[in-house]
Protein backbone atom coordinates (compact mmCIF):
# COMPACT_ATOMS: atom_id res chain seq x y z
CA UNK A 1 0.00 0.00 0.00
CA UNK A 2 1.44 3.49 -0.93
CA UNK A 3 1.23 6.46 0.20
CA UNK A 4 -2.03 8.06 1.02
CA UNK A 5 -3.29 10.68 -1.40
CA UNK A 6 -2.72 14.72 -0.20
CA UNK A 7 -5.74 15.69 1.93
CA UNK A 8 -7.25 17.84 -0.65
CA UNK A 9 -7.67 14.67 -3.08
CA UNK A 10 -9.50 13.21 -0.30
CA UNK A 11 -12.50 15.59 0.07
CA UNK A 12 -15.26 16.32 -1.92
CA UNK A 13 -18.51 18.05 -1.70
CA UNK A 14 -21.78 16.47 -3.27
CA UNK A 15 -25.24 17.76 -2.89
CA UNK A 16 -27.85 15.05 -1.44
CA UNK A 17 -29.17 13.07 1.08
CA UNK A 18 -26.91 12.38 4.09
CA UNK A 19 -29.18 9.43 4.91
CA UNK A 20 -28.47 7.79 1.73
CA UNK A 21 -24.82 7.73 1.99
CA UNK A 22 -22.60 4.33 1.27
CA UNK A 23 -19.74 5.10 3.03
CA UNK A 24 -18.45 3.56 6.36
CA UNK A 25 -19.73 6.64 8.78
CA UNK A 26 -22.31 9.83 8.64
CA UNK A 27 -21.81 12.49 11.10
CA UNK A 28 -24.99 13.36 12.94
CA UNK A 29 -25.59 17.18 13.62
CA UNK A 30 -26.28 16.15 17.07
CA UNK A 31 -27.31 17.52 20.25
CA UNK A 32 -25.44 17.62 24.18
CA UNK A 33 -28.51 15.39 25.37
CA UNK A 34 -28.38 12.72 21.89
CA UNK A 35 -32.07 13.01 21.65
CA UNK A 36 -33.62 13.05 18.48
CA UNK A 37 -34.10 16.83 17.13
CA UNK A 38 -34.97 18.38 13.60
CA UNK A 39 -33.15 19.15 10.27
CA UNK A 40 -29.90 16.37 10.03
CA UNK A 41 -30.48 14.64 13.33
CA UNK A 42 -34.50 14.07 12.76
CA UNK A 43 -33.68 12.87 9.14
CA UNK A 44 -31.15 10.21 10.26
CA UNK A 45 -32.88 9.31 13.12
CA UNK A 46 -36.06 8.82 11.05
CA UNK A 47 -34.00 6.77 8.93
CA UNK A 48 -32.00 4.38 11.16
CA UNK A 49 -35.40 3.71 13.09
CA UNK A 50 -36.27 3.35 16.42
CA UNK A 51 -32.99 1.38 17.85
CA UNK A 52 -30.76 3.94 17.33
CA UNK A 53 -32.49 6.66 20.00
CA UNK A 54 -32.47 3.12 22.58
CA UNK A 55 -28.85 3.46 22.03
CA UNK A 56 -28.05 6.80 22.19
CA UNK A 57 -30.58 6.64 25.55
CA UNK A 58 -27.38 4.46 26.79
CA UNK A 59 -24.73 7.00 25.58
CA UNK A 60 -26.50 9.41 27.46
CA UNK A 61 -24.71 12.87 26.67
CA UNK A 62 -21.71 14.44 24.19
CA UNK A 63 -20.65 17.62 25.15
CA UNK A 64 -20.09 20.61 22.39
CA UNK A 65 -17.39 19.54 20.38
CA UNK A 66 -17.25 16.22 21.05
CA UNK A 67 -18.45 13.29 19.29
CA UNK A 68 -19.81 9.89 20.22
CA UNK A 69 -20.19 6.54 17.83
CA UNK A 70 -23.09 4.69 17.32
CA UNK A 71 -24.80 1.86 15.14
CA UNK A 72 -26.11 2.69 11.63
CA UNK A 73 -28.96 0.21 11.82
CA UNK A 74 -31.06 1.04 8.83
CA UNK A 75 -28.62 3.16 7.28
CA UNK A 76 -26.50 2.15 4.43
CA UNK A 77 -23.46 3.83 6.59
CA UNK A 78 -21.90 1.26 9.34
CA UNK A 79 -21.64 3.73 11.99
CA UNK A 80 -22.95 7.02 12.77
CA UNK A 81 -20.77 9.58 14.26
CA UNK A 82 -22.53 12.27 16.72
CA UNK A 83 -21.07 15.66 16.81
CA UNK A 84 -22.24 18.38 18.25
CA UNK A 85 -22.07 21.40 17.42
CA UNK A 86 -22.23 24.89 18.87
CA UNK A 87 -24.73 27.24 19.04
CA UNK A 88 -23.92 30.77 17.10
CA UNK A 89 -23.49 33.31 19.70
CA UNK A 90 -21.51 36.03 17.44
CA UNK A 91 -18.62 34.17 16.78
CA UNK A 92 -17.03 35.56 20.04
CA UNK A 93 -17.53 32.35 22.54
CA UNK A 94 -15.34 30.22 21.24
CA UNK A 95 -17.53 29.03 18.58
CA UNK A 96 -14.98 28.20 15.82
CA UNK A 97 -12.72 26.05 17.94
CA UNK A 98 -16.25 23.89 19.28
CA UNK A 99 -16.87 23.49 15.38
CA UNK A 100 -13.38 22.32 14.70
CA UNK A 101 -13.39 19.82 17.56
CA UNK A 102 -16.59 18.53 16.17
CA UNK A 103 -14.52 17.40 13.03
CA UNK A 104 -11.79 16.22 14.66
CA UNK A 105 -12.84 13.98 17.19
CA UNK A 106 -15.44 12.61 14.88
CA UNK A 107 -12.38 11.91 12.23
CA UNK A 108 -10.60 10.55 15.27
CA UNK A 109 -13.50 8.11 15.95
CA UNK A 110 -13.07 7.38 11.95
CA UNK A 111 -9.35 6.32 12.71
CA UNK A 112 -10.46 4.23 16.28
CA UNK A 113 -13.13 2.27 14.30
CA UNK A 114 -11.14 1.88 11.27
CA UNK A 115 -13.62 4.01 9.18
CA UNK A 116 -12.55 4.79 6.09
CA UNK A 117 -15.03 6.76 4.30
CA UNK A 118 -16.91 9.47 5.99
CA UNK A 119 -19.51 11.82 5.70
CA UNK A 120 -20.16 15.54 7.24
CA UNK A 121 -23.42 17.92 6.96
CA UNK A 122 -23.19 21.40 7.04
CA UNK A 123 -22.64 21.11 11.40
CA UNK A 124 -24.24 23.56 13.05
CA UNK A 125 -25.55 25.93 9.87
CA UNK A 126 -28.96 24.94 10.26
CA UNK A 127 -31.47 25.86 13.49
CA UNK A 128 -27.98 26.81 15.55
CA UNK A 129 -27.15 29.40 13.18
CA UNK A 130 -23.48 29.68 12.16
CA UNK A 131 -23.16 31.50 9.00
CA UNK A 132 -22.79 28.95 6.23
CA UNK A 133 -19.46 30.73 5.13
CA UNK A 134 -17.46 31.00 8.28
CA UNK A 135 -18.63 26.97 8.94
CA UNK A 136 -17.42 25.89 5.63
CA UNK A 137 -14.23 27.35 6.28
CA UNK A 138 -13.37 26.11 9.86
CA UNK A 139 -14.89 22.51 8.53
CA UNK A 140 -12.49 22.55 5.28
CA UNK A 141 -9.58 23.59 7.21
CA UNK A 142 -10.31 21.46 10.28
CA UNK A 143 -10.69 18.48 7.79
CA UNK A 144 -7.58 18.75 5.76
CA UNK A 145 -5.23 19.77 8.52
CA UNK A 146 -7.02 15.95 10.47
CA UNK A 147 -6.36 14.29 7.31
CA UNK A 148 -2.55 14.68 7.23
CA UNK A 149 -2.25 12.29 10.46
CA UNK A 150 -5.18 10.21 9.66
CA UNK A 151 -4.06 8.13 6.52
CA UNK A 152 -6.46 5.34 6.97
CA UNK A 153 -9.19 7.39 5.62
CA UNK A 154 -9.10 7.80 2.53
CA UNK A 155 -12.33 9.74 1.33
CA UNK A 156 -14.06 12.30 3.44
CA UNK A 157 -17.63 13.73 1.72
CA UNK A 158 -19.17 16.89 2.48
CA UNK A 159 -22.46 16.25 1.83
CA UNK A 160 -24.58 19.35 1.48
CA UNK A 161 -28.23 20.18 1.82
CA UNK A 162 -28.72 22.72 -1.39
CA UNK A 163 -27.15 24.64 -4.03
CA UNK A 164 -25.84 27.46 -1.44
CA UNK A 165 -24.34 24.75 0.22
CA UNK A 166 -22.73 23.03 -1.67
CA UNK A 167 -21.25 25.76 -3.71
CA UNK A 168 -19.75 27.65 -0.38
CA UNK A 169 -17.80 23.76 -0.03
CA UNK A 170 -16.53 23.87 -3.40
CA UNK A 171 -15.55 27.05 -3.21
CA UNK A 172 -13.38 25.95 -0.18
CA UNK A 173 -11.91 23.34 -1.42
CA UNK A 174 -11.03 25.05 -4.70
CA UNK A 175 -9.14 27.57 -2.19
CA UNK A 176 -7.62 24.72 -0.07
CA UNK A 177 -3.70 25.26 -0.05
CA UNK A 178 -2.44 22.25 1.31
Amino acid sequence: MGEPLPPRDRMQAVSGDITRMAVDAVVNAANERLIRGGGVDGAIHRAAGPELQQELLKIGFCPTGEARISNAYRLKAKRIIHAVGPVWRGGNSGEAELLAGCYRNSLALAVRYDLRTIAFPAISTGIYGYPLEAATRVAVATVAEALRTAAAVERVVFCCFGAEALAAYERELAALKL
